[in-house]
C-alpha cells in the first residue's frame, strides 16, 4: 500500500469509531495547529479542516456548543460568522493534555510523590475530582488516595480550588527516597497503573502508523492537506495514550516499554510532513482580521526542534534502529 492508501485506511477506521468524538479532536486541532497562530479560528476554517475525515458542520457545531458548554471554547460573533477560541480554564487544561506531548526529554525522576486524600470530599465531589486526576494520569494508590510521580503539590493546588475541592481535599508531596525502585513500589506501581492496558495501545498506535511511516521513507507524495490529515491523527491518538500515561520513570517500567518507540514514531512523522501541514494552515485558516498568523518560536521547539537542519540525516540514519526498536508491534 501506498503512504496514501495508508493515510485512507486511517481515515476511515477513525469514522468507524463509535461514538464519533469530534469535541476531542476538535480539541487535538486546537492543541496542535490554532493556538500556535493566535488560538481563535473562524468556525468555517474549522468545518473545512475537519470535512475530510467525515465529519459534519452539523456534528462541528453541535461539538463546539458542548465545548463552550464544558468551558474550553468561548465564541465571539463578527457580524454572522462565528470565532471559537480557548477559555483560561480551557487554556491550562490544554496545558495540562498536552505538555508531554511535544517533549522529548522527561525530567529525572526525584523520587518523590505527590499524594492526594479524597476521603473527606462528598461523594459526588469526590466521584468528579476522581475522575479529573484520572484524566491527568494519577493512579489509585487506595480507596480515596491518588498518585503521581511528577506532578507536584503546588501545581495541583489551582486545580483544586477550580473543582471547588480546595478546602476538603488534603495534597502532600513525599521526600525524594534514596531507593527509588524496591521491589515492593514496582508491585505497588502495576497495581495503581493499568500498564498492560497501556502498553497495548502503544502497541496498537505503532502498528497503526509504522506501514505508513515505512512507505514514506521510499515514496512520499503526500500533499499539503493530506500532511495535515496525517499529523491531526497522529498526534490525536498519541495525545490520547498520553492522557493515561503517567510518565514513569525507567526504573519502574519494563525494559520493553512500547511507550519509547511510540515517542520514536511519533516525532519521526512529524518532523517529515509538518511543513506541508503548515502550508495549508496558511492558506485555510481565518479569523476576523483575516489569515491566520504564522505559528511562534515556540511551536518550532516541538520534538527537539523542527527547524533542524539535521533532521533529513537523522531520519536517514535512523530506519534499521527504528524498526528493530519497535519489532514487538507485530507480535
Amino acid at each position: 500500500m501506498t503512504a496514501k492508501n495508508q493515510l485512507e485506511l486511517l481515515v476511515k477506521n477513525f469514522q468507524k469509531k463509535r461514538p464519533l468524538r469530534a469535541g476531542s479532536l476538535i480539541i487535538t486541532i486546537y492543541g496542535d495547529a490554532i493556538v500556535p497562530r493566535g488560538g481563535n479560528v473562524w468556525l468555517g476554517s474549522l468545518m473545512k479542516l475537519v470535512e475530510p475525515m467525515g465529519i459534519s458542520q452539523r456534528l462541528v457545531r453541535t461539538s463546539v456548543y458542548r465545548l463552550v458548554q464544558e468551558s474550553w471554547l468561548q465564541t465571539e460573533k463578527v457580524g454572522r460568522c462565528s470565532y471559537y477560541s480557548l477559555t483560561g480554564p480551557g487554556l491550562r487544561r490544554f496545558e495540562q493534555a498536552f505538555q508531554h506531548v511535544y517533549n522529548l526529554d522527561t525530567e529525572e525522576w526525584s523520587g518523590s510523590w505527590c499524594l492526594v486524600y479524597l476521603n473527606q470530599l462528598t461523594p459526588e465531589l469526590r466521584q468528579k475530582v476522581r475522575e479529573e486526576l484520572k484524566w491527568l494520569s494519577f493512579g489509585s494508590m487506595a480507596p480515596g488516595l491518588m498518585e503521581h510521580p511528577r506532578f507536584t503539590r503546588s501545581e495541583l493546588i489551582p486545580m483544586l480550588q477550580e473543582w471547588g475541592a480546595l478546602e476538603d481535599t488534603i495534597v502532600m508531596q513525599t521526600m525524594p527516597m534514596e531507593q527509588k525502585s524496591p521491589k515492593a513500589l514496582r508491585l505497588q506501581v502495576r497495581e495503581s497503573w493499568n500498564l498492560e492496558e497501556l502498553g497495548g495501545r502503544y502497541r496498537r498506535f505503532l502498528k497503526q502508523f509504522r506501514p505508513l511511516w515505512r512507505e514514506l521513507q521510499s515514496e512520499d507524495t503526500l500533499s499539503p492537506e493530506e500532511c495535515l490529515l496525517l499529523r491531526i491523527l497522529l498526534i490525536h491518538e498519541y495525545r490520547k495514550i498520553l492522557l493515561r500515561d503517567p510518565l514513569l520513570p525507567d526504573e519502574l517500567l519494563p525494559g520493553d516499554w512500547e511507550g519509547r518507540s511510540a515517542k520514536q514514531l511519533c516525532r519521526n512523522l512529524y518532523r517529515k510532513i509538518y511543513v506541508r501541514a503548515e502550508q495549508w494552515l496558511d492558506e485555510t485558516l481565518e479569523n476576523a482580521s483575516g489569515p491566520l498568523p504564522g505559528p511562534g518560536e515556540k511551536f518550532y521547539k516541538r520534538f527537539g526542534g523542527l527547524r533542524d537542519t539535521a533532521v533529513k540525516s537523522d531520519l536517514a540514519a535512523e530506519p534499521e534502529a527504528f524498526e528493530a526498536s519497535i519489532q514487538l508491534a507485530d507480535d
